[in-house]
């Protein structure tokens, strides 16, 4: 019985954002019941599938210690380089991979930019936001890229069970493969180490820099996946698409319960905040609520969210007193 206990209360801040997400659901469907409809619900995950994709992602530079400004500018260059590529008659698959590979290149430049120039992260990363939109822009000449290829559109888009997306496929295996990496390697733990206190972690023999380039590595793929989703969603690659998202990524982050600080959060606690904040959106419009309370609404709950995990990690630390420097997620 206690170990059930126990076990709870590790997902005590995961647990309160599902128990949220049910009293929203209810809420909204009471005041109409088109929000409870499986049509609505398809909307909400599919909303979900973009800014859970980059949210996922940027729940590695956030918990490293660090931030990424440049996720939806990532988002817009892989998604015109993956769009010329299809363009040219490039197999969808490889397209894909070579997408991926790229953004991976993306992220090793601003991990590189924050650990070797010692540049803050919030500087470094607004920087190569501005950076990696104006080489879109250089790309396409402002002018979007249209007509790809129906095979690609049906392999990263389209229909599956219940008449799903499959899209979700993408960011559930991103899920469990994000939540493995986090949770049960070495990477991982170190990831949390290098966020919770870094020159401790460097007096403990942690490689500090290989593990936050790793950290922004694995947030650029997330924003690349994103835009390879939004690519196939749209047909059309534009260098303005995910101009924004990234906040919308944070905003998942931070009330998915990850310290802003670093060195703690959890790849579920992101999946359940990018559902209740694509929920909260898809909620307001299905009530009638003009869709300028929107900003005002998602800014109220981050506020809530991010105090709410101040309140709880207070408890925590008078409860146990030190945090060690190793963290699995938790405090």
């Amino acid at each position: 019985m206690n170990n059930k206990l126990k076990s709870l209360k590790n997902f005590e801040r995961e647990l309160s954002i599902a128990a949220g997400i049910v009293l929203m659901t209810i809420i909204f469907s009471l005041i109409n019941p088109i929000f409870i409809s499986w049509s609505n619900i398809k909307d909400i995950i599919d909303q979900a599938t973009i800014y859970g994709l980059m949210g996922l992602g940027m729940s590695f530079a956030i918990i490293s210690g660090g931030i990424d400004l440049s996720a939806g500018s990532i988002l817009a260059l892989v998604a015109v380089i993956l769009a010329k590529m299809l363009a040219a008659g490039v197999s969808p698959i490889i397209a894909i991979l070579v997408a991926i590979a790229f953004s991976a290149v993306l992220g090793l430049i601003n991990g590189v930019i924050v650990t070797k120039m010692r540049i803050q992260p919030f500087i470094a990363t607004m920087a190569t936001m501005s950076l990696f939109r104006g080489i879109a822009y250089l790309i396409t000449g402002g002018f979007p890229i249209t007509s790809m290829p129906s095979a690609y559109r049906k392999l990263v888009y389209g229909s599956i069970a219940l008449d799903m997306r499959s899209s979700v496929l993408i960011l559930f295996a991103f899920a469990v493969i994000t939540h493995i990496i986090l949770k049960y390697t070495k990477t991982g733990n170190y990831i949390y180490a290098v966020g919770g206190n870094e020159d401790a972690a460097n007096l403990s023999g942690v490689k500090c820099v290989l593990n936050r380039n790793i950290a922004y590595i694995i947030c650029a793929i997330g924003s690349a996946l994103a835009g390879i989703v939004l690519l196939a969603k749209l047909g059309t690659a534009e260098p303005t698409a995910g101009n924004g998202y990234e906040l919308q990524a944070i905003a998942a982050v931070a009330i998915g319960g990850a310290s802003m600080a670093g060195g703690r959060g959890t790849i579920i606690g992101t999946f359940l905040g990018a559902i209740m904040l694509t929920g909260l959106k898809v909620g307001l419009i299905v009530i009638g609520v003009d869709p300028f309370w929107q900003y005002i609404a998602t800014g109220l709950v981050i506020v809530i969210a991010v105090y709410v995990e101040i309140v709880q990690s207070n408890i925590k630390n008078s409860q146990s007193g030190k945090k060690g420097l190793f963290r699995t997620g938790k405090s």
